[in-house]
């Protein structure tokens, strides 16, 4: 790996400026728009919605019109987009951009979902190397001053690589950004991400920002990979569930690489919360989700339920106090819950750390029947694949 020299760590995607080079990753069913507010209320860097379906977005269907929902105080509104048809994902980006819906638009080439890589997207369409290159040169002319970015996979498993060839179809296109995941999509988020893979991609692509995104679970991640393979920034998943002042602790490290702030500072302010801090999180968090959801308390509290384990892994909160938790139906039988807990239980450290959310084995990935066979498009059945789009949200 390379060693890169500390710099200026604000980063610039076309014309916006980042106050700090972190990105949160797209995540279907988490990074609605209260999760964002939430993240964004701990820290700094660029949210992103979770990925919307292009074909829906352009028929308006009533729950991706919801989901590229963004609140006032996002003052930079990001919308990642996923589709397999170059004219529909122009449609998508055009409408975005006509009706000032967006100020950043992504295109999701990394995903390792069976439902969408069996229709040919994701991080299996790069393969088909002039239909990526038809999606982002349409999308790029059709966002005009919008800056829009591509995030991207390492390829479809170790025999088909792509994100070289990916990434330098993408920068000529004139993409703001590129996002690379350092894993394959027969990977899914197993075993351990491929640093080495986003070095070389940085020492390729040399006029547009270059963005690390696997394995970040702390500050000190995210130092290490732009010291250790020279990227430009990174891109954050997993390594928030649950905890999103993650961005807090991010936005700290980063200031004090170029001398914002000292070390000193950056330490003392990294989030080591007791069980208080993580109950006030997820309950504003609720909060947050009730406001999305139009007022409707029941629905979003189904919602936070999914975010139990994450909040409270490695503290000693009980089996019967974490499966109440997973079934809260209100605000009031939340804070019931909470009266029951110990808020000054001290943060776990080790335990509260590390890998979180969906890990799994590697497995086969679902493509289209002899997708593999060229890396040409001309004999694909677009009417087939075209039921990719059907959904509102590609995750």
């Amino acid at each position: 790996m390379t060693t890169s020299t500390l710099r200026d760590q604000r980063l610039n995607i076309g014309p916006l400026v980042l106050d700090v080079p972190v990105v949160l990753a797209p995540m279907a069913g988490i990074t609605n728009t209260a999760f964002r507010r939430l993240c964004r209320e701990y820290g700094a860097g660029l949210y992103v919605s979770e990925m919307i379906t292009s074909r829906a977005l352009v028929e308006r269907t009533p729950a991706s019109m919801r989901l590229i929902k963004h609140h006032e105080s996002e003052t930079t509104r990001s919308i990642q987009l996923y589709g397999v048809d170059p004219n529909t994902v122009a449609d998508a980006v055009r409408m975005l951009v006509d009706e000032d819906l967006a100020d950043h638009i992504d295109l999701n080439f990394g995903c390792p979902v069976p439902k969408v890589t069996r229709k040919g997207g994701g991080a299996a369409l790069p393969w088909k190397s002039d239909l990526f290159r038809s999606i982002v040169e349409g999308a790029v002319r059709a966002a005009g001053d919008i800056p829009l970015t591509v995030k991207m996979r390492k390829g479809i498993d170790a025999d088909h690589l792509t994100f070289l060839d990916a990434a330098r179809a993408a920068e000529g296109a004139g993409v703001a950004a590129i996002a690379l995941h350092g894993r394959t999509a027969n990977e899914f988020y197993s075993g351990k991400a491929d640093w080495d893979a986003i070095a070389t991609l940085k020492d390729t692509i040399t006029s547009v920002p270059v963005l690390g995104n696997g394995d970040i679970w702390a500050a000190e991640d995210a130092i290490r990979m732009v010291r250790e393979t020279g990227c430009d920034g990174v891109v954050v998943g997993r390594g928030c569930l649950g905890r999103p002042w993650l961005f807090g602790d991010l936005a700290a490290a980063f200031r004090a690489e170029d001398g914002r702030i000292s070390q000193e500072e950056a330490s003392a302010s990294i989030a080591r919360p007791a069980l208080g801090f993580v109950m006030d999180a997820m309950r504003r968090h609720t909060e947050l989700l009730i406001e999305f959801f139009d007022g409707d308390e029941l629905r979003a509290c189904r919602d936070i339920r999914k975010h139990v384990a994450w909040y409270y892994k490695g503290y000693g909160v009980g089996g019967d106090i974490r499966r109440s938790l997973a079934m809260v139906e209100t605000l009031e039988n939340m804070d019931e819950i909470f009266s029951t807990m110990d808020r000054e239980l001290p943060y776990p450290g080790i335990g509260a750390e590390g890998q979180r959310g969906r890990a799994g084995s590697p497995k086969q990935p679902k493509l289209p029947d002899g997708w593999l066979n060229s890396r040409a498009s001309t004999d694909i059945d677009f009417a087939e694949l075209a039921e990719a789009e059907r959904d509102d949200s590609g995750g």
